[in-house]
């Protein structure tokens, strides 16, 4: 398996596209009912190619994402063979700024610049690009937006 699993509920919400995805790799209703009640195993392992050919979709979409905690704020612009970093985080544990909101963010940009220390990297891929989004993904990452890394790099690096 390449990526996860996905779960029941996700798995609810793609109910179609699965019934699809077997028809497709001539698995019908009936056969699929059987390969259940007779062979699960065979049955989890196209489940988990269906996950993975859902999330490497999923991940071939994602351009930017973002963790944020109270301490810092990470954006990632995940391109096609590099990946770019702009950092934001407090310079010492007692600052007052905190990065877990948008507001928080701007509060600290506009008012506390002084307390926060940034900095950018680009890198170029060690893995494949979907795989490393994965990666950022399962530590917490979520989607962002372009107009949020273009805020930061004219608020930061221009």
């Amino acid at each position: 398996m390449k990526y996860r699993l996905l779960t029941e509920e996700e798995l609810t919400h793609l109910e179609e596209e699965l019934k699809q995805f077997l028809i497709i790799n001539h698995v019908y209703a009936e056969e699929w009912e059987q390969m259940n009640r007779n062979a699960p195993d065979k049955a989890v392992q196209m489940i988990e190619l269906f996950s993975d050919n859902v999330l490497q979709k999923v991940y071939e979409q994602i351009t930017y994402l973002e963790f944020r905690s109270t301490d810092s704020c990470l954006v990632f612009k995940c391109a096609k063979t590099e990946i770019q970093l702009i950092a934001l985080q407090k310079k010492t544990p007692e600052a007052v700024v905190d990065f877990s909101t948008p507001e928080s963010i701007h509060l600290a940009l506009t008012q506390h610049t002084d307390q926060i220390s940034y900095f950018s990297q680009t890198k170029n891929y060690q893995v494949e690009r979907e795989e490393e989004v994965h990666r950022l993904v399962e530590q917490g990452c979520v989607k962002s937006t372009e107009f949020f890394w273009n805020a930061l790099q004219t608020a930061l690096l221009d």
